[in-house]
Protein backbone atom coordinates (compact mmCIF):
# COMPACT_ATOMS: atom_id res chain seq x y z
CA UNK A 1 0.00 0.00 0.00
CA UNK A 2 1.34 3.92 -0.44
CA UNK A 3 0.90 5.84 2.00
CA UNK A 4 0.01 9.49 1.18
CA UNK A 5 1.85 12.76 2.75
CA UNK A 6 -1.48 13.06 4.31
CA UNK A 7 -1.36 9.66 5.82
CA UNK A 8 2.39 10.40 7.30
CA UNK A 9 1.91 13.67 8.37
CA UNK A 10 -0.94 11.60 10.55
CA UNK A 11 1.54 9.43 11.69
CA UNK A 12 4.18 12.13 12.56
CA UNK A 13 1.53 13.52 14.75
CA UNK A 14 1.01 9.98 16.82
CA UNK A 15 4.54 9.94 17.01
CA UNK A 16 5.02 13.19 18.47
CA UNK A 17 2.14 12.65 20.79
CA UNK A 18 3.46 9.68 22.20
CA UNK A 19 7.24 10.68 22.12
CA UNK A 20 6.15 13.45 24.32
CA UNK A 21 3.99 11.39 27.11
CA UNK A 22 6.89 9.06 27.44
CA UNK A 23 9.17 12.29 27.77
CA UNK A 24 6.90 13.89 30.30
CA UNK A 25 7.20 10.67 32.93
CA UNK A 26 10.89 11.44 32.37
CA UNK A 27 10.78 14.54 33.36
CA UNK A 28 8.86 13.27 36.51
CA UNK A 29 11.29 10.85 37.09
CA UNK A 30 14.88 12.76 36.38
CA UNK A 31 16.89 12.85 39.81
CA UNK A 32 14.02 10.75 41.40
CA UNK A 33 14.78 7.03 40.88
CA UNK A 34 14.18 4.53 43.10
CA UNK A 35 14.30 0.77 41.27
CA UNK A 36 17.57 0.49 39.26
CA UNK A 37 17.63 -3.28 37.90
CA UNK A 38 20.22 -4.54 35.78
CA UNK A 39 18.52 -6.95 33.07
CA UNK A 40 21.67 -8.82 31.81
CA UNK A 41 24.73 -8.03 30.64
CA UNK A 42 26.27 -5.11 33.01
CA UNK A 43 26.14 -1.96 32.13
CA UNK A 44 22.21 -2.68 30.59
CA UNK A 45 19.58 -1.07 32.69
CA UNK A 46 16.12 -0.90 33.36
CA UNK A 47 14.45 2.00 36.09
CA UNK A 48 10.51 2.65 36.77
CA UNK A 49 11.42 5.52 34.48
CA UNK A 50 11.67 2.99 31.48
CA UNK A 51 8.70 1.26 32.10
CA UNK A 52 5.93 4.18 33.10
CA UNK A 53 7.25 6.13 29.98
CA UNK A 54 6.80 2.92 27.60
CA UNK A 55 3.24 2.64 29.20
CA UNK A 56 2.09 6.11 28.00
CA UNK A 57 3.66 6.01 24.52
CA UNK A 58 2.02 2.57 23.88
CA UNK A 59 -1.32 3.77 25.38
CA UNK A 60 -1.42 6.97 22.95
CA UNK A 61 -0.51 4.47 19.81
CA UNK A 62 -2.86 1.65 21.24
CA UNK A 63 -5.56 4.79 21.12
CA UNK A 64 -4.97 6.09 18.41
CA UNK A 65 -3.49 3.41 16.06
CA UNK A 66 -5.18 0.07 17.54
CA UNK A 67 -4.33 -2.39 14.57
CA UNK A 68 -0.61 -1.65 14.23
CA UNK A 69 2.39 -4.06 15.29
CA UNK A 70 4.73 -2.58 18.08
CA UNK A 71 7.62 -3.62 19.06
CA UNK A 72 9.05 -2.24 22.21
CA UNK A 73 12.27 -2.49 24.28
CA UNK A 74 10.39 -3.41 27.43
CA UNK A 75 7.26 -5.07 26.32
CA UNK A 76 8.67 -6.77 23.11
CA UNK A 77 6.20 -7.49 20.01
CA UNK A 78 3.09 -6.57 20.37
CA UNK A 79 0.73 -7.80 16.87
CA UNK A 80 2.07 -9.35 13.54
CA UNK A 81 5.59 -8.35 13.42
CA UNK A 82 5.63 -9.04 9.33
CA UNK A 83 2.53 -6.15 8.87
CA UNK A 84 3.46 -3.74 6.49
CA UNK A 85 3.33 -0.78 9.69
CA UNK A 86 5.23 -1.15 12.83
CA UNK A 87 5.92 0.86 15.42
CA UNK A 88 9.86 0.94 17.03
CA UNK A 89 9.43 2.05 20.78
CA UNK A 90 12.55 2.92 22.72
CA UNK A 91 10.95 4.45 25.74
CA UNK A 92 14.38 6.16 27.57
CA UNK A 93 17.43 5.51 25.24
CA UNK A 94 20.41 6.14 27.40
CA UNK A 95 19.32 4.83 30.25
CA UNK A 96 22.22 4.82 31.61
CA UNK A 97 23.17 8.00 31.10
CA UNK A 98 19.74 9.10 32.58
CA UNK A 99 20.45 6.89 35.98
CA UNK A 100 23.76 9.52 36.23
CA UNK A 101 22.07 12.76 35.61
CA UNK A 102 23.74 13.16 32.62
CA UNK A 103 21.63 14.93 30.30
CA UNK A 104 21.87 12.61 26.93
CA UNK A 105 19.20 10.48 26.36
CA UNK A 106 15.58 10.45 24.75
CA UNK A 107 12.01 8.95 24.20
CA UNK A 108 11.95 7.42 20.45
CA UNK A 109 8.81 6.69 18.89
CA UNK A 110 9.65 5.51 15.22
CA UNK A 111 7.24 3.99 11.82
CA UNK A 112 8.39 1.31 9.77
CA UNK A 113 6.69 0.86 6.80
CA UNK A 114 7.53 -2.34 5.11
CA UNK A 115 10.83 -2.55 7.41
CA UNK A 116 12.11 0.55 6.24
CA UNK A 117 12.12 4.12 8.48
CA UNK A 118 9.35 6.22 8.05
CA UNK A 119 8.50 8.10 10.33
CA UNK A 120 10.20 9.46 13.66
CA UNK A 121 10.04 11.31 16.88
CA UNK A 122 12.63 11.77 19.59
CA UNK A 123 12.39 14.49 22.71
CA UNK A 124 14.89 14.67 25.18
CA UNK A 125 13.19 15.08 27.99
CA UNK A 126 16.11 17.44 30.26
CA UNK A 127 16.86 19.98 27.47
CA UNK A 128 13.28 19.68 25.51
CA UNK A 129 14.45 19.33 22.87
CA UNK A 130 11.76 17.55 19.88
CA UNK A 131 13.01 15.80 16.64
CA UNK A 132 10.94 15.42 14.25
CA UNK A 133 10.61 13.79 10.44
CA UNK A 134 8.57 11.89 7.79
CA UNK A 135 9.47 10.56 4.56
CA UNK A 136 8.92 13.12 2.27
CA UNK A 137 8.17 15.74 4.93
CA UNK A 138 11.93 17.24 6.13
CA UNK A 139 13.46 17.21 9.20
CA UNK A 140 12.85 19.19 12.44
CA UNK A 141 14.14 20.33 15.54
CA UNK A 142 11.52 22.36 17.66
CA UNK A 143 9.53 22.75 14.76
CA UNK A 144 12.36 24.81 12.82
CA UNK A 145 14.02 23.13 9.91
CA UNK A 146 17.33 21.09 10.21
CA UNK A 147 20.04 20.31 7.94
CA UNK A 148 23.02 17.77 8.36
CA UNK A 149 26.37 19.66 8.57
CA UNK A 150 28.47 20.52 5.61
CA UNK A 151 31.71 18.85 6.57
CA UNK A 152 33.81 17.54 3.45
CA UNK A 153 36.46 15.46 5.42
CA UNK A 154 37.03 13.68 7.98
CA UNK A 155 40.06 15.24 9.15
CA UNK A 156 37.54 18.15 9.62
CA UNK A 157 34.85 15.98 11.06
CA UNK A 158 33.68 15.33 14.82
CA UNK A 159 31.85 11.96 14.84
CA UNK A 160 29.89 10.16 17.56
CA UNK A 161 30.00 6.02 17.60
CA UNK A 162 29.11 3.29 21.01
CA UNK A 163 29.81 -0.09 22.43
CA UNK A 164 27.05 -2.36 22.64
CA UNK A 165 26.53 -4.68 26.00
CA UNK A 166 28.18 -7.73 24.38
CA UNK A 167 31.41 -5.20 24.47
CA UNK A 168 33.50 -7.41 27.18
CA UNK A 169 32.59 -10.51 25.23
CA UNK A 170 33.51 -10.65 21.66
CA UNK A 171 36.05 -9.26 19.30
CA UNK A 172 33.83 -7.32 17.76
CA UNK A 173 33.99 -5.06 20.03
CA UNK A 174 34.72 -1.22 17.90
CA UNK A 175 37.73 -0.60 20.00
CA UNK A 176 39.53 -0.27 17.25
CA UNK A 177 37.29 1.87 15.22
CA UNK A 178 37.31 4.16 18.00
CA UNK A 179 41.08 4.54 18.36
CA UNK A 180 41.72 4.61 14.55
CA UNK A 181 39.24 7.34 13.97
CA UNK A 182 39.96 9.39 16.61
CA UNK A 183 43.62 10.23 15.21
CA UNK A 184 41.68 10.47 11.91
CA UNK A 185 39.30 13.72 12.90
CA UNK A 186 38.70 16.09 15.27
CA UNK A 187 37.32 13.88 17.48
CA UNK A 188 35.24 10.60 18.27
CA UNK A 189 32.04 11.31 21.10
CA UNK A 190 30.55 8.29 22.61
CA UNK A 191 26.70 9.50 23.31
CA UNK A 192 24.93 7.16 24.97
CA UNK A 193 22.00 7.54 23.00
CA UNK A 194 21.57 5.96 19.77
CA UNK A 195 18.56 7.99 18.98
CA UNK A 196 20.14 11.36 20.03
CA UNK A 197 23.71 10.38 18.25
CA UNK A 198 21.33 9.89 14.74
CA UNK A 199 19.47 13.15 16.26
CA UNK A 200 22.41 15.67 16.26
CA UNK A 201 23.68 14.51 13.42
CA UNK A 202 20.62 15.57 11.00
CA UNK A 203 20.84 18.65 12.90
CA UNK A 204 24.67 19.52 11.85
CA UNK A 205 26.07 19.18 15.35
CA UNK A 206 27.78 16.15 14.84
CA UNK A 207 28.83 14.60 11.04
CA UNK A 208 28.90 10.80 11.32
CA UNK A 209 27.81 8.11 13.23
CA UNK A 210 28.43 4.54 13.29
CA UNK A 211 27.83 1.44 16.34
CA UNK A 212 26.83 -2.02 16.27
CA UNK A 213 24.86 -4.04 18.29
CA UNK A 214 21.73 -1.91 17.98
CA UNK A 215 17.93 -3.21 17.99
CA UNK A 216 15.52 -2.00 15.24
CA UNK A 217 13.97 0.49 18.63
CA UNK A 218 17.38 2.77 18.90
CA UNK A 219 17.49 3.48 15.31
CA UNK A 220 13.99 3.37 13.55
CA UNK A 221 13.13 7.17 14.52
CA UNK A 222 17.05 8.35 14.19
CA UNK A 223 17.38 6.96 10.93
CA UNK A 224 14.55 8.79 9.12
CA UNK A 225 15.74 12.45 10.71
CA UNK A 226 19.04 12.15 9.09
CA UNK A 227 17.99 11.19 5.32
CA UNK A 228 15.30 14.10 5.64
CA UNK A 229 17.96 16.36 6.88
CA UNK A 230 19.92 15.67 3.67
CA UNK A 231 22.19 13.13 5.11
CA UNK A 232 22.77 9.16 3.90
CA UNK A 233 22.15 6.00 5.84
CA UNK A 234 23.84 2.70 4.71
CA UNK A 235 25.47 -0.64 6.45
CA UNK A 236 29.59 -0.11 6.88
CA UNK A 237 30.40 -0.82 3.59
CA UNK A 238 27.38 1.63 1.82
CA UNK A 239 24.56 -1.27 1.06
CA UNK A 240 21.28 -0.89 1.62
CA UNK A 241 20.96 -0.09 5.45
CA UNK A 242 19.42 -3.16 6.87
CA UNK A 243 17.66 -1.95 10.96
CA UNK A 244 17.89 -6.60 11.89
CA UNK A 245 21.70 -6.43 11.20
CA UNK A 246 22.32 -3.92 14.57
CA UNK A 247 24.33 -2.28 12.10
CA UNK A 248 24.59 1.50 10.92
CA UNK A 249 26.68 4.14 9.15
CA UNK A 250 25.04 7.66 9.11
CA UNK A 251 26.54 10.51 7.98
CA UNK A 252 26.32 14.13 6.02
CA UNK A 253 26.79 12.21 3.11
CA UNK A 254 30.02 14.75 2.12
CA UNK A 255 32.02 12.17 4.43
CA UNK A 256 30.39 8.60 3.88
CA UNK A 257 32.21 7.34 1.50
CA UNK A 258 35.29 8.25 3.56
CA UNK A 259 33.82 6.85 6.33
CA UNK A 260 32.89 3.79 5.49
CA UNK A 261 36.14 2.94 3.46
CA UNK A 262 37.54 3.85 6.79
CA UNK A 263 35.61 1.62 8.96
CA UNK A 264 35.70 -1.82 6.47
CA UNK A 265 39.36 -1.72 6.39
CA UNK A 266 39.97 -1.30 10.07
CA UNK A 267 41.15 -4.59 11.79
CA UNK A 268 40.05 -5.70 15.45
CA UNK A 269 42.18 -5.57 18.81
CA UNK A 270 42.91 -9.18 19.37
CA UNK A 271 44.22 -8.05 22.56
CA UNK A 272 40.80 -7.61 23.77
CA UNK A 273 39.15 -10.82 22.53
CA UNK A 274 37.78 -13.22 25.60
Amino acid sequence: MTYSATDLQRFLDIATEAASAGGAVLQYYWGNLSNIQQKGRPGDLVTEADKAAEKEVLAVLRRHVPDHAILAEESGSMGEQTDELLWAVDPLDGTTNYTHQYPFCGCSVGLLINGQPAVGAILNPVDNQLFRAAKGLGATCNREPIRVSKTETLAESLLVTGFAYDRRETIDNNYAEFCHLTHLTQGVRRGGSASIDLAYVACGRLDGYWERGLSPWDVAAGVILVEEAGGTVTAYDKSPFDIKSGRILATNSQIHTALSDTLTNIEPFAIFAP
